[in-house]
């Protein structure tokens, strides 16, 4: 048990018993992450596949020259950032500082927008010039890949806003959302940080 578990133990009458829904809730998002990291694995596997594959080779990096890599690089520095923010918030949360916490995810989910703007202007530019997920096997895959961590982003984003909400109204044994909430984070950050090399440079 970490210190922010036992402070939870220990702020309350429940004791081990707040303690253990602490760890079911953490173990639970583990479990969850765990099977995405899994299916992003899978994607990345037939991704890799597909590049290495002969006659895929010439046509993947044709397309690939299209993509505007300093867009994504933007994006890379935005979520590497809202990292940053998120940790404050799980900091500021375990110092029972719950303003703090508040503008941190407030402040975090908005990075999460920025991403995703940035992301709908670069989605749109390929639309402008009739490139889609039907265009060539990269194409399905960048887009198959990208929307599918855009989804993430935006899930993470609506988390995010919910549990800056309510956070005030939060007693010790519901910190445990701020941890999840911000162990998701970290996961999508790390998974644009495998995505943007792997889609836009290599």
């Amino acid at each position: 048990m970490d210190a922010h578990a036992a402070a939870v133990a220990h702020g309350h009458g429940g004791g081990d018993e707040n303690a253990q829904s602490f760890e079911r809730a953490r173990m639970g998002m583990w479990l969850f992450l765990a099977s995405e990291i899994m299916m992003f694995g899978a994607f990345f596997a037939v991704y890799i596949v597909l590049r290495m594959s002969a006659p895929n080779r010439d046509l993947i990096e044709a397309s690939q020259a299209q993509l505007n890599w300093k867009l994504a690089c933007f994006n890379t520095a935005v979520l590497i950032l809202s990292s940053f923010t998120v940790v404050q918030a799980v900091r500021a949360i375990r110092n029972g500082n719950r303003g703090r916490c508040e503008d941190m995810m407030m402040l975090t989910a908005v990075l999460g927008c920025v991403f995703l703007v940035v992301k709908g202007f670069e989605y749109g530019a390929k639309f402008d010039h009739h490139i889609g997920p039907s265009t060539n096997i990269f194409y399905s895959a960048y887009f198959l890949m990208t929307g599918f961590h855009g989804v993430h982003v935006l899930f993470g984003v609506i988390a995010l806003f919910v549990c800056a909400f309510f956070v005030k109204q939060f007693d010790a044994q519901r910190y445990a959302h701020v941890e999840n909430i911000a162990l998701y984070w970290h996961f999508v950050d790390v998974v644009w940080i495998f995505l943007f090399p792997l889609v836009y440079l290599l």
